[in-house]
């Protein structure tokens, strides 16, 4: 669950609330029609590290992406996309 819900993707995006990152969410993946492979994950300096293969209806799939993740109180505080 998202706690303070912050998100930033790859191209600039920048989305807050979760209203506003569960519409990008449900846009992406109806224009995508993308799956999500978690392939590794690990901690460093604070944040936990997700690196996953996304496959899907997009050039250059499939893409590994890292999903950055900042926990507050056991929740998400931040979430960053990087290729």
């Amino acid at each position: 669950m998202l706690h303070r819900a912050y998100c930033r993707a790859r191209r600039g995006l920048n989305l807050q609330g979760l209203a506003d990152i569960k519409q990008w969410k449900a846009e992406t993946k109806k224009k995508y029609q993308h799956t999500v492979e978690p392939l590794e994950a690990v901690q460093k300096d604070g944040e936990t590290i997700v690196t996953n293969r996304l496959t899907g209806n997009f050039p250059g799939s499939p893409i590994d992406l890292k999903f950055v993740f900042r926990l507050e109180g056991g929740k998400i505080a931040s979430l960053e996309i990087h290729s």
